[in-house]
């Protein structure tokens, strides 16, 4: 059994890394065992591409360290965003760490949204990350992966069991916290975690609407617009109950599924 708690507070500049402290010791207190942060969390989003770059650091830079450390003192998991520094190029990264402040994994956005993603960062190349939490394995994506059924299906195949899913969505696109991400969640047959942000970032509205759903597709967990923390508990025997009940992933004909690009019929 994991529980899991989202937090979709805004991201306001300094105070980001109190804020952050504050939503991790109210997670722990509720139970929770990881702490799932939107997309970017810990410098904004639409900040520009010399701020992004200015705040843009390695994956075991000095926020790692921080997060760590915050992770040990809250006694939970945390998943969040930042820009990452690699190689010459700036990512959309999120990273995991554990109650002990080791760093399990860290994913690069694959699939860049507009001009925001685009004109600023290199996507990542490596579709499913995964990384072994409270005996679940838990996998990774942001935002507009989660809109690619290919790159859910792919977790899914790989054994993914627990999808986090830092996300900056904004208005008007709730459907996808809404439809989008239960349709996933049953399809696949996994656990989706989705955290939004609740704020306004320039001319951006994010629409909150984070979610826990289950492999039933069922919503266990809602945010509104004003919610800050949502917690729900995720547990292997629903899992596994919902595995047995819809064979989704056994029943499919993967020789049916060629590409036929360029194919007329």
């Amino acid at each position: 059994m994991v529980i899991t708690s989202v937090w979709q507070g805004p991201q306001n500049g300094a105070a980001i890394f109190p804020a952050l402290r504050a939503a991790a010791l109210d997670a722990a207190a509720a139970g929770a065992h990881l702490l799932v942060c939107p997309e970017m969390v810990t410098t904004g989003y639409h900040i520009g591409e010399t701020e992004t770059r200015r705040l843009a650091e390695p994956a075991d830079g000095p926020t790692s360290a921080r997060l760590a450390e915050l992770a040990v003192e809250a006694g939970l998991a945390i998943t969040y965003g930042y820009p990452e520094s690699a190689d010459g190029n700036l990512y959309n990264s999120v990273q995991l760490v554990d109650a002990t402040g080791a760093r399990l994994a860290g994913y690069r956005k694959t699939h860049l949204f507009g001009d925001v993603d685009r004109d600023r960062f290199t996507p990542g190349a490596q579709a499913v990350v995964q990384a072994d939490l409270n005996g679940f394995r838990v996998g990774m994506m942001i935002c507009y992966d989660v809109e690619f059924p290919e790159l859910v299906r792919a977790h899914a195949l790989a054994g993914t069991e627990l999808l986090l899913v830092p996300t900056a969505l904004m208005s008007p696109y709730e459907i996808v916290a809404d439809a989008v991400v239960p349709a996933r969640a049953y399809e696949n047959q996994l656990y989706v975690v989705y955290a939004n942000r609740r704020d306004v970032e320039h001319e951006l509205t994010y629409c909150g609407r984070s979610c826990v759903v289950a492999p039933t597709g069922a919503v266990l967990a809602r945010a509104e617009r004003d919610t800050t923390l949502i917690t729900a508990e995720v547990d292997r025997a629903t899992f596994r109950a919902s595995r047995a009940e819809n064979t989704h992933l056994t029943d499919r004909r993967p020789e049916l599924y060629r590409e036929t690009e360029g194919t007329n019929r």
